[in-house]
């Protein structure tokens, strides 16, 4: 299996490589992509570029050298180590060498015409080259355990996700960002959203659809509806979810497999373990102890 990165275009030498077969999920029309995978190699050259941003955290593993440059400048010369991060803005050409490579990798794809909260400052910041963030770090292992489990996270939960990442990534650059004034949902709109939430609530809700409900752009929106509910969108959705299972739990002998998708879980383990951390408990433990036959 060779190595070759999921999106763009260039050159890739390797020497002695084994590689596994990547894993990979996408959303919002292959806006944003994600992948992961195990690369090993003695040694690899690589000129390379992509349409999309790439945000790439080493999971696991280390090299005995590292060396990036780009525009003929080197950016970095040293080791690659678990827990590290590297930031490619969209276009920009990146040439790499590495020496005993074993690393487990995620990478996140992020389409820079994708109008998110956040990530129009992306196109600002240069590559950046094993940084540390311990947010994005969290964000991105806990997308891949989604992944490895066989759950496929909603848009909506991506979107946030993807956001997060993205404004963290421009405060690693040292650019600072003044703050947008902020205001509440009015009640008619908070209504009319909460309905087409209601609608929907068995479909992939994104991010995009609900603030065009609202009328606004996606990052006021999203800003708006924390600000009045005081939950981020994704998780107002993953709680009206959990929500309507009590009920289904309580008043029907529904199966569990059926609510999940009912609802709108990808799985009835996603259903379950979504139940359990907002809950404490599991769907089943939750039927038993609360249905009225109990």
């Amino acid at each position: 299996m060779s190595f070759k990165p999921l999106l763009g275009h260039g050159r890739i030498r390797t020497r002695e490589e084994q590689s596994a077969p990547l894993q990979t999920a996408s959303w919002i029309d292959s806006s944003v992509i994600f992948d992961s995978r195990r690369w090993a190699c003695q040694e690899a050259e690589l000129r390379w570029t992509a349409p999309h941003h790439l945000i790439v955290l080493t999971d696991a593993g280390s090299t005995s050298r590292t060396s990036i440059r780009t525009e003929g400048k080197t950016l970095y010369d040293g080791r690659d180590r678990p827990g590290v991060l590297t930031f490619v803005p969209a276009g920009a050409e990146r040439v790499g060498f590495y020496r005993d490579v074993d690393l487990s990798y995620s990478a996140l794809w992020i389409d820079p015409a994708l109008a998110l909260p956040g990530l129009e400052r992306l196109r600002d910041i240069p590559i950046l080259v094993n940084e540390s963030d311990a947010v994005i770090g969290t964000l991105l292992r806990s997308l891949c355990t989604e992944m490895l489990f066989g759950h496929r996270p909603d848009t909506v939960y991506v979107e946030h996700l993807v956001s997060l990442a993205g404004l963290r990534m421009a405060g690693l650059s040292g650019n600072r960002f003044p703050t947008s004034n902020r205001g509440r949902l009015g009640r008619r709109m908070l209504e009319r959203v909460r309905d087409y939430i209601d609608t929907h609530i068995a479909s992939d809700i994104s991010l995009s659809d609900v603030a065009a409900i609202a009328g606004m752009p996606v990052d006021t929106f999203a800003r708006r509806f924390k600000e009045t509910t005081g939950r981020p969108p994704y998780a107002y959705v993953l709680e009206e979810r959990v929500r309507r299972a009590e009920l289904l739990l309580r008043d029907t002998n529904i199966a569990i497999g059926a609510i999940a998708f009912r609802l709108g879980f990808s799985s009835q383990s996603h259903f379950t373990t979504t139940f359990r951390r907002l809950k404490g408990i599991t769907p089943r433990v939750y039927r038993l102890h609360f249905s009225p036959e109990s």
